[in-house]
Protein backbone atom coordinates (compact mmCIF):
# COMPACT_ATOMS: atom_id res chain seq x y z
CA UNK A 1 0.00 0.00 0.00
CA UNK A 2 2.51 2.36 0.75
CA UNK A 3 4.40 1.57 -2.81
CA UNK A 4 1.28 2.39 -4.28
CA UNK A 5 0.85 6.04 -2.32
CA UNK A 6 4.54 6.48 -2.83
CA UNK A 7 3.93 6.35 -6.78
CA UNK A 8 0.85 7.94 -7.17
CA UNK A 9 2.06 11.10 -5.86
CA UNK A 10 5.33 10.84 -7.68
CA UNK A 11 3.89 9.94 -10.76
CA UNK A 12 3.37 13.86 -13.20
CA UNK A 13 1.06 12.32 -15.70
CA UNK A 14 -1.26 15.20 -16.49
CA UNK A 15 0.25 17.35 -14.37
CA UNK A 16 0.89 19.64 -17.00
CA UNK A 17 -2.97 19.91 -18.03
CA UNK A 18 -4.32 21.53 -14.49
CA UNK A 19 -2.47 24.69 -15.32
CA UNK A 20 -4.08 24.38 -18.86
CA UNK A 21 -7.19 23.84 -17.88
CA UNK A 22 -7.66 26.87 -14.91
CA UNK A 23 -5.55 29.25 -17.71
CA UNK A 24 -8.89 28.31 -19.86
CA UNK A 25 -11.13 28.57 -17.71
CA UNK A 26 -9.97 32.01 -16.40
CA UNK A 27 -9.60 33.23 -19.90
CA UNK A 28 -13.85 31.64 -20.29
CA UNK A 29 -14.56 33.83 -17.25
CA UNK A 30 -13.26 37.05 -18.33
CA UNK A 31 -14.87 36.72 -21.78
CA UNK A 32 -18.44 36.09 -19.99
CA UNK A 33 -17.58 38.94 -17.78
CA UNK A 34 -17.04 41.51 -20.91
CA UNK A 35 -19.47 40.23 -22.66
CA UNK A 36 -22.00 40.85 -19.71
CA UNK A 37 -20.75 44.19 -19.23
CA UNK A 38 -21.05 45.02 -23.15
CA UNK A 39 -24.60 44.10 -22.74
CA UNK A 40 -25.08 45.99 -19.48
CA UNK A 41 -23.72 48.96 -21.84
CA UNK A 42 -26.01 48.56 -24.79
CA UNK A 43 -29.13 48.04 -22.85
CA UNK A 44 -28.50 50.88 -21.17
CA UNK A 45 -27.86 52.72 -24.85
CA UNK A 46 -30.62 51.42 -26.05
CA UNK A 47 -32.74 52.51 -23.27
CA UNK A 48 -31.36 56.11 -23.34
CA UNK A 49 -31.95 56.29 -27.09
CA UNK A 50 -35.34 55.18 -26.12
CA UNK A 51 -36.60 58.11 -24.39
CA UNK A 52 -35.30 60.25 -26.51
CA UNK A 53 -37.20 59.59 -29.01
CA UNK A 54 -40.48 59.33 -27.32
CA UNK A 55 -39.78 62.96 -26.15
CA UNK A 56 -39.55 64.01 -29.56
CA UNK A 57 -42.72 65.57 -31.24
CA UNK A 58 -44.42 63.69 -33.99
CA UNK A 59 -44.96 65.65 -37.01
CA UNK A 60 -48.30 64.26 -38.20
CA UNK A 61 -48.64 67.35 -41.36
CA UNK A 62 -46.61 67.92 -44.67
Amino acid sequence: MKKLIKDFVADETGAFTIPWVAAGGAAAFIGIVAVASIIGGVEKLDEDRGYQLRAQEKVTTF
